[in-house]
């Protein structure tokens, strides 16, 4: 029996800009030009253009328009961490949004495993964007350079690059790390603990300098740091089970971010079978949607998503319109958020910094 030919399925053929032009009788730019706010183009035409794309489903190429009109709406994201951390896909859904509103297509270039944000970057300057925001992941000072050279303004989210002069829009990382220690000394606890993240981003370094030095400023010296290598709920489960294994056992743990924390919790109360926050307090940091329910009601610093994003938006249009604007860091400050993962000790008050 001889194979059932496919011929009869055909695939839509895709509408593209020079079908319209030529049934229209224009040039592929005015085509182009009927989806901008471009003023060359006459108020008729461009009526017209647009009645006949919406009746045959023509939509236009955002990157191919861009090449005609000389004004590209691409801005690309790199970002690493998004399966770890659900923190990343809300702040990704929240910034693509507030792009689109703003009239920018969003190009998304995830970090895989075994990369290197510097290994995704030219990905993204291959489209030659005016921006690329990089969110929660760090590149090289080398690769910031070749990025300047190309006319792209890269923009960190969630992160900076220490002594380069590049855009930056982060939490008060170092604030949220002095409020969560506040908390915890005010409660009574004299041996404090944290759990770190990813070493060397600044997000970990911060909270770490902040949540010491506030500790040290209160008279706080127990303060013990066991290092991760990653932010995510294994890498603090592993690391409260390392931590309850010796025989100096913290009262309280600051990790550094809301899904170790969360990781940490499940481990002390499942295999080690303690309470939380009866044997222990556990604070993190982001005030993720997860940190809010019932079974973990998770004391947190809260992260200024909406804020941050605004800014964001604040420093592209300043720069579009101004090519020559300085780079700058703007720090977006958070607030504590007292659940009951932390309580006082006996002869404290409840939940002080509250």
């Amino acid at each position: 029996m001889k194979p059932r030919s496919n011929k009869s399925k055909r695939t839509r053929k895709r509408i593209v800009a020079k079908h319209l032009a030529d049934e229209l009788g224009v040039s592929i730019s005015t085509i182009s030009r009927a989806f901008t706010p471009d003023t060359r183009i006459s108020p008729k035409t461009k009526a017209k253009i647009l009645e006949y794309a919406a009746s045959i489903g023509y939509q236009p190429n955002p990157y191919a328009q861009s090449l005609t009109t000389q004004n590209n709406t691409i801005v690309g994201i790199v970002v690493s961490d998004i399966s770890n951390n659900p923190f990343y896909p809300e702040a990704l859904a929240r910034l693509s949004d507030a792009l689109r509103q703003a009239g920018y297509n969003a190009m998304l270039f995830p970090v895989s495993e075994g990369q290197t944000p510097d290994d995704v970057l030219p990905q993204a300057l291959a489209f030659e964007p005016e921006f690329v925001i990089v969110l929660a992941a760090t590149v090289s000072s080398q690769a910031t350079v070749f990025a300047a050279e190309g006319g792209t303004n890269l923009i960190f989210f969630s992160r900076y690059v220490p002594g380069s002069p590049t855009f930056s829009v982060t939490c008060d990382n170092a604030d949220g790390g002095r409020a969560i220690a506040e908390h915890l000394v005010e409660c009574g606890h004299t041996r404090l603990a944290y759990i770190a993240g990813t070493p060397k981003t600044s997000t970990n370094r911060d909270r770490w300098t902040g949540f010491s030095e506030r500790c040290t400023e209160l008279g706080v010296t127990d303060v013990h740091k066991e290092e991760t290598g990653i932010f995510s709920y294994d890498s603090g489960y592993q690391a409260a089970l390392r931590m309850f294994a010796r025989s100096a056992r913290p009262e309280a743990i600051f990790c550094a971010n809301d899904i170790v924390a969360l990781g940490a919790m499940d481990a002390l109360r499942g295999e080690l079978g303690l309470k939380v926050p009866d044997d222990v307090s556990v604070a993190g940091f982001d005030n993720i949607f997860m940190s809010g329910w019932p079974s973990h009601s998770l004391t947190t610093y809260n992260y200024p998503l909406e804020q941050m994003i605004a800014q964001t938006m604040m420093l592209i249009e300043r720069i579009s319109n101004d090519p020559d604007y300085d780079p700058i860091s703007v720090v977006v400050p958070g607030h504590l958020v007292v659940r009951s993962s932390t309580r006082a000790r006996n002869g404290q008050d409840e939940h002080p910094a509250g």
